[in-house]
This record gives structure tokens, sequence and C-alpha cells, in this order.
């Protein structure tokens, strides 16, 4: 098989490394918080709306110019576009690999975890503040781990797309499953779950009215679907043109759904079942995705019975959503390495290796790794934003008839598309207004303040920077990652 023509075998090896491209961390650890916090099922209803009008269009409009272009986002933008946009592609994908840099050390963190469940740390009585405190302030072991999760990456990425991305996926997602359902099944039967199972899908429709919500359920599906990523416009690549855009879309975006509702009913039950003896329950929802995680849940697997089959378990399932979310990251590296004419196994090698270097600093300051995830989370709104203002460049009604619509898919999708391709801009720029809002009257003497680890203006400061420089360096880009166009003179 040639370096440019992989495949996945069939429709049905796509769809779920399309749905191990979904579904990550995120899933597991923010959703069940968000939920909790944002009225539980007033957030889950305003998270499906945020799924149809934003994510899907854009997972659509991702597949399409990927399976139009056969090409890496560099070279796909530029030739969806024209080679004077070749910098978009790049922008995207810098930011995708800039995720994962400090996604790796996060994928290092649960490994470890599954470490500390295997050793029977978390017992009743351990102080798992201290235990998190130990590791996440010692370099060598966070880097060690950051090392484990490129490393297995890295093992995956190297076997190829049908052997590597489509065989573990097929692993990954169905022992993930099966893990979250026996976690939610033994949550449930847990003394006072029924609190846990209220504040997932007790429909609190005050909730529904205030702004905030919708902000923070665009926010997640934004986020949680990998809508804007380039990922799917890179697994893209290897689908044939058999494979539906439309329904594929449908099912990628509710199987992320899903997979996190039942992470909420293995999650919230937990923390309401065991945290009132404790008086931590407020404590542990508010604590973010990392103390929820690895301090407070760590300290309720031992006051739970069987806790250790729990805490392994629990661990497991985010070590698996971590490392299948890398695989398309790094992954969006690769396809741009093979379109400028490298061979896969050397791109996959100068990728990971790369990932490994630059995350080396976000594993020994989880400062720096907090100011990255601030400024290239956020970032993915740009990416987002530049999908959609693409589509409409090129045409979405040439778009949605042409490469979605193509002849022998089964599913046609109708001019409700182009109307939100044309509305998912303005949801964006509002999205980024609400978090710049938030940064400022946060941190209102230094939100401007580009050295302020989770402040606007180290957001702005670093965009300029790297937005100025792909736009300095679009003929090089063009010449280097799409060098088919660079031949034609264009």
């Amino acid at each position: 098989m040639s370096e440019q023509k992989q495949y996945f075998s069939n429709r049905l090896g796509f769809m779920m490394a399309a749905i191990a491209m979904a579904v990550g961390t995120g899933n597991i650890w923010r959703f069940p918080r968000m939920a909790a916090s944002n009225g539980g099922g007033a957030f889950l209803i305003i998270l499906i709306i945020a799924i149809v009008v934003c994510s899907i269009p854009l997972l659509m409009s991702e597949m399409a110019i990927g399976r139009k272009t056969r090409k890496g986002s560099v070279g796909a933008l530029g030739d969806f576009l024209g080679s004077r946009y070749s910098w978009i592609g790049a922008w995207m994908a810098f930011v995708c690999i800039a995720i994962t840099f400090y996604y790796s050390v996060v994928a290092g963190w649960t490994i470890k975890y599954v470490v500390y469940a295997l050793q029977g740390k978390f017992t009743q009585g351990s102080d798992t503040m201290a235990l998190w405190e130990t590791f996440s302030t010692n370099p060598r072991q966070t880097i060690f781990y950051h090392f484990i999760a490129m490393g297995l990456t890295f093992v995956i990425l190297y076997q190829g797309v049908t052997k590597g991305i489509e065989r573990y996926s097929r692993i990954l997602m169905p022992t993930l499953a099966v893990l979250l359902l026996i976690g939610a099944i033994r949550a449930l039967t847990l003394p006072g779950a029924s609190l846990g199972v209220r504040y997932l899908f007790h429909v609190d429709t005050s909730f529904l009215l205030q702004p905030r919500t919708w902000l923070e359920g665009f926010t997640q599906a934004a986020w949680s679907t990998g809508a804007g990523w380039a990922l799917l416009m890179t697994y893209a690549i290897y689908t044939k043109k058999k494979d539906g855009v439309g329904s594929s879309m449908f099912i990628v975006a509710y199987a992320d759904v899903l997979v996190a509702v039942i992470a909420g009913l293995a999650i919230l039950p937990t923390i309401f079942a065991l945290s009132p003896s404790l008086g931590y329950a407020h404590d542990a929802l508010e604590a973010g995705n990392v103390g929820m995680t690895f301090i407070y849940m760590s300290e309720l697997f031992g006051h739970m019975p069987g806790g250790f089959f729990m805490a392994l378990l629990f661990f497991l399932c985010l070590s698996f959503s971590a490392i299948s979310s890398m695989l398309a990251q790094v992954e969006v590296g690769v396809a741009n390495l093979v379109t400028s004419g490298f061979k896969r196994k050397r791109a996959v090698l100068y990728t990971c290796g790369a990932a490994f270097l630059c995350g080396i600093p976000s594993a020994y300051s989880i400062d720096f790794l907090n100011n990255q995830d601030f400024v290239w989370g956020v970032a993915l709104l740009i990416s987002g934003m530049f999908t959609a203002v693409a589509i409409m460049k090129y045409g979405v009604e040439k778009v949605r008839t042409e490469e979605i619509n193509q002849e022998g898919n089964t599913t046609r999708i109708g001019r409700w598309y182009n109307l939100l391709i044309y509305v998912n801009p303005f949801i964006i720029g509002a999205i980024f207004i609400w978090l710049i809002y938030q940064s400022a009257i946060t941190d209102p003497a230094n939100w401007w303040n580009p050295f302020r680890e989770a402040s606007t203006g180290t957001m702005l400061f670093q965009w300029t920077i790297v937005l100025g420089a792909l736009l300095l360096a679009n003929k090089w880009l063009l010449r280097f990652f799409n060098p088919s166009q660079q031949k034609k003179g264009e």
C-alpha cells in the first residue's frame, strides 16, 4: 500500500476511529461537572442543540474538505481556497498540535493514576491531595509519563491507518464503553446515588433562561466533538467515496454525547452518594477538572465498597479516552508531513518526537500547562470560524450538493446546513466575547497582561505571534506542505 493511498477498511472502521477522535477526557471529567453546575437536564438539552447547530455542520464541512482534497490541512485549505490561504490550514494544524503538547502530559497523568490504582493507593484515610502534589511537582515523574503517553501514540500510529488507528480504535472504544457502563451500574447501586442522577437529568428550567448556561453548553459542544480541530479533515483523507458524510457526522456527534452521559452516570452518583458523609460534594464540583478527578474522586474510591476495582476502572477509562484523542491530534501533523512528501513512518517519528520535546515545559510546570490550555483551547474557536468562512468562500450550496450530498450517499442533507454555516461565525463570536468578558471580570487589573496565566492579553499576544509568522510564511507553507500545487505555478 503506497504512502498516499491508505484507507480505513470500511465505514465501520472509519466510524470507530472518528468516535474515538471525538471522545476524550472532556467527556469524562468536564461534562459531568458542567451538567451538575448548570441545571442538569437543562444543560443536556442545550448541549444537544449546540451539537446540531454548531458541531455537526462543522464536522460535515471538515469531512467534505478533507475528502475532496485528500491532503493534510495546509495543503487541503490551499487547494480548497487557493494558495493564498494555506496559512489557514497551517493555523488549524498548529493549534491542534499545540494542544497535543500538553494533552499528552494530561494523558500521562491518567496513566500514572492507573499505576496508583494498581498499587492500592486510594484507601480510606489516604491523603489524595498530598499524593497529587507529590506527583505533579516532580518533573522526573511527569516528564516520564508524558513520554509513556506519547510513546503509546507513536507505536499505534507507526503501524499505519488500518493496522494502527483503525485496529486500536476498534479495541479502545468498545472497551471504554463497557468500562463506563460497569462504572455507571456500580455507581447507581450506591445508597444515595439517586441525588446524582437527579443532578444529571432533572431539568431546572431557570437555567434555560440564563445566557451563561447556553454559552457553557456551546463551549462544551465545541471542545468535546472536535469540530474545527482539523481532525475530521485529516481522517477524511482515508475514507472511501461511498462513506456518507451526513449520517456519519450525526453518529459521531451523538455517540460523543452518549459517552458523556454514561460517564455522568458513573461519576455524579458516586460523588453524591459518598460525599454527604464527607461534606464536600459541592467542593468536588467546584474544584475544576484536575481537582475533581485526581483529588476528590481518588479520595471517594477509598470510601467505596470495591473501591480498588472502581478506581482502576475509572482511570483506565480516562487513559483510554486520552490516548484515543491523541491518535487523531498527532495524525494531523503526520498527514501534513506525508502530503509534503515524507514517508509515513518517518512523519510519525518526527511528529511524535517534536510533540514530546515541546510538551516538556508543560510537564515541568502546571502553570505553563494551564496557560497553554487556556490560549490554544480558546484558539479552537478561531479554527472553527475559519472552517465556516472557508465553506462560505468556496460556496455553501456547492459544498452541500457536490461534496456532502454526492452521488451514492443515502442520507441527503437539506438547506438547513447552509443556514447553520452562516450562523456559526456569529455563535463562535459570541462565545469568544463571553470568554474575554469572563477573563476581564475575573482579573480586572491584569486581564490585558500578556504574561498572566489565563488573561486575554496572553491569549492575543501568542495568537498574534503565530498568525503573523504563518501569514509571512505562506509561500513557504505552500512550497513545503503542498508541493503539487506549487508545481502548477499557482
